[in-house]
């Protein structure tokens, strides 16, 4: 274990101090030490998370110096407010990467299967400081999907500005051997030429901000769908889902960049492929359906769009629990750091709880790993 704790420290000694240097009682390596710990184990704030140290004083003095006691909630919060999210988010993947004994990438990148990068937005609703609420805080975030770990976020201030922020997202993930999937607001050249010249490809929805391209796929795929898909080299499959009492039936269709297209395609960076997702969906006597379009710079694999396609809307899930079990959406921190910190945190946290895999809920996990101290301390220190 003394092992472990020192790899902690050593991950966490990246992240610099910004306090004034003879004025601080407490280190602040035990100050992110209790962090972690106390989101892990229930802690949804500042105020919490010095709740939770002092109950577990001993416990904690066992790994990090709290010689000066628990700091209050507002040194937490402070503390939070001034490092700096990248040197935060480095530490805990970090640490992370420590506890697999393997980088989630190296060892993709050892069989050849591309990994999945998933990249999407959330906004953080209590994070306003005006009347309006219109200032909250919009983080975007890159989760491995495959294996549910998040790779880094940016924090902007509106949704209308994740454009910006998705080139410095990607500026810190290593893209090689990678597929990243956006939504229709990420379906710009500019980024899918950065993603291919860091060496990974892009699966990018297509809708109406680029609507010449957008009806040009749907006309093609209608064309083929009237004349037969074998006929426009189309490969296509069909699965099926049911949850509750809800079925889903799910066609994927994909095809290498027709001539016809080309001329539109041409600008986009190493586009290869284009592709289709039908979902219909019944609910007792009611239906509906959804088709979305995608430019993509990987060849024309059915099974692998289907996989991507399905796997980026599992960062939505990540999101209910980031709301539901984190309560996220109640936080009333307000400044940008404070508010990338702690949320960067709560993804870290929900991948330390997955990594657990006992057959209980995520809610049920933080509760067990604030009354067992053993379990607490297997999440956070076993490999």
């Amino acid at each position: 274990m003394a092992s472990q704790i020192d790899v902690f420290h050593e991950c966490f000694d990246q992240v610099g101090d910004p306090r004034v240097a003879g004025r601080t009682i407490h280190p602040l390596n035990s100050i992110l030490f209790l962090v972690v710990s106390a989101v892990i184990a229930g802690a949804d704030g500042p105020d919490e998370i010095e709740s939770f140290g002092g109950e577990k004083l001993d416990w904690l003095s066992k790994f990090a110096d709290f010689d000066a006691g628990i700091p209050s909630h507002d040194t937490i919060t402070r503390v939070l407010s001034l490092i700096k999210p990248a040197e935060f988010q480095k530490a805990l993947l970090q640490w992370h990467a420590h506890l697999c004994e393997i980088n989630w990438d190296h060892a993709s990148k050892d069989d050849n299967r591309p990994v999945h990068v998933a990249i999407d937005g959330k906004t953080v609703r209590g994070s306003y400081t005006d009347a309006e609420k219109s200032d909250a805080i919009h983080i975007v975030s890159a989760w491995a999907t495959a294996n549910g770990v998040t790779l880094g976020q940016t924090e902007v201030d509106s949704k209308s500005n994740e454009i910006t922020a998705i080139p410095e997202l990607l500026d810190l993930i290593d893209l090689r051997n990678s597929i990243v999937t956006l939504d229709a607001m990420g379906c710009q050249k500019s980024i899918a030429e950065k993603i291919v010249e860091g060496g990974g490809d892009y699966l990018f929805a297509v809708k109406d901000n680029h609507p010449k391209l957008c009806a040009a796929i749907a006309d093609h795929f209608e064309m083929a769908h009237n004349d037969g898909l074998t006929a426009h080299g189309v490969r296509a499959m069909t699965t099926t889902g049911k949850q509750a009492a809800r079925e889903e039936e799910r066609f994927y269709a994909t095809c290498p960049i027709p001539k016809a297209l080309r001329e539109l395609t041409d600008q986009w960076k190493g586009a290869k492929s284009i592709c289709q997702a039908n979902t219909c969906t019944t609910r007792g006597d009611r239906q509906s359906s959804d088709v979305r379009y995608y430019i993509s710079s990987r060849p024309a694999r059915v099974h692998e769009f289907s996989n991507c396609a399905r796997s980026h809307w599992s960062i939505e899930s990540m999101h209910w629990v980031l709301d539901v079990v984190f309560h996220e959406d109640s936080s009333r921190l307000r400044t940008k750091n404070a508010t990338s910190n702690m949320s960067f945190a709560r993804r870290f946290v929900t991948t330390l709880l997955k990594r657990d895999t006992r057959n209980k809920s995520l809610r049920r996990k933080r509760k067990i790993a604030g009354w067992n101290s053993e379990f607490l301390e297997k999440l956070l220190f076993a490999a």
